[in-house]
């Protein structure tokens, strides 16, 4: 790594990020690291650490060392291929022009439109009353994060839409109202991989805060090869023996769909090289390549994790790149409102 990678002006800029808390698993390998790894030499890449958004829930983080918390999820966007020399990887914390202008998306935001969205009815589910307002705006907050890069695309998975459209919204009421400053991201949903469903219910989207109190609900990165090996034996099926390609349930499909994106396959093509095999045979199969996927980018991570200079550089490299772009967005912003700001 350098310290001299710049800004690609003529690239399309892409902004993204992967939550500070809970271990990474197979699905944000598959949905997000892989696919930012693949895109690295066509844009310009911001990817950063989501640490404020990890506070939205406070009690998923009191206790735990959130600054190592970054340093573990950079080392695995560093050993899953996201090169440092070409995009910036920096903690969101670490770029305070975020939560500046997260203040201000969150005034511009009507409350109607946060009470929509879907992701904060979940997650609240019954304690509506006790929840932190963060996890109400939050929304807000993941606007700040696209429209101060000036984003072109935000690779998301399906749940994440909504996301997109309401930063949309919100950048257009802004320029609208105060003047064009911020320019309208999309949405870039990858081909492949885009939802990868929980094993122990292909129902739900597999996700860090639910892995966190069932253990079988996902191949973690850091899972050992035996582990991934159980994990992938006891996966939901259905109450059928063998794989039939025109009739896979949803436990049968995600497994074979983990497979093919590990692989870069096409899933229907690969369900029919498999058509017929029992579904001990489709685990053990599915098991061997998420474990071959796993091996290179586990020795990676040990390797990155035993030299804490190593990612220090990387993070702070990611952090002047992101800091400089921010604080332009900040400036414009600020003369639009005609505020007074440092420097």
């Amino acid at each position: 790594m350098t310290s001299t990678s710049v800004a690609r002006a003529d690239r399309p800029r892409v902004l993204s990020g992967i939550q500070a808390n809970g271990n990474l698993h197979i699905g944000n390998l598959i949905g997000a690291l892989r696919q930012w790894a693949g895109m690295l030499d066509e844009i310009d890449g911001f990817f950063c650490i989501a640490d404020l958004h990890a506070l939205t829930i406070p009690s998923q983080v009191i206790g735990t060392d959130l600054a190592d918390a970054v340093t573990e999820v950079a080392a695995w966007y560093v050993a899953a291929g996201i090169d440092p020399d070409k995009a910036a990887i920096f903690a969101q914390s670490a770029v305070p022009q975020h939560a500046e202008l997260a203040w201000v998306m969150t005034c511009f935001t009507p409350m109607g439109w946060l009470e929509r969205m879907t992701q904060f009815k979940a997650k609240s589910g019954t304690e509506k009353e006790s929840v932190g307002a963060g996890l109400f705006t939050y929304p807000a907050l993941q606007a700040a994060d696209i429209l101060l890069y000036q984003a072109n695309y935000v690779p998301v998975g399906d749940d994440q839409r909504q996301h997109i459209e309401l930063t949309r919204d919100v950048a257009q009421r802004f320029n609208h109202l105060v003047g064009e400053v911020f320019t309208l991201p999309e949405g870039m949903v990858p081909k492949t991989g885009a939802r990868v469903m929980g094993l122990d219910d292909p129902t739900e989207k597999m996700s860090k805060s639910v892995a966190a109190v069932r253990s079988g609900h996902a191949v973690l990165l850091a899972d050992p090869p035996d582990l991934v090996v159980r994990k992938l034996k006891s996966a939901q099926t259905d109450s059928g023996r063998e794989v039939d390609p025109e009739n896979m349930s949803e436990g049968v499909a995600n497994l074979v769909d983990i497979a093919a994106s590990l692989l870069g396959r096409d899933g229907r093509e690969l369900a029919g090289e498999w058509a017929g095999i029992g579904y001990a045979d489709l685990k053990t199969r599915v098991a061997d390549v998420v474990v071959d996927a796993l091996r290179p980018v586990q020795a990676k991570h040990a390797e990155l994790r035993s030299d804490p200079a190593v990612m220090q550089g990387v993070l702070e490299d990611g952090r002047k790149r992101a800091a400089a772009v921010a604080e332009q967005t900040m400036a414009r912003v600020a003369g639009a409102l005609k505020m007074r700001r440092p420097g």
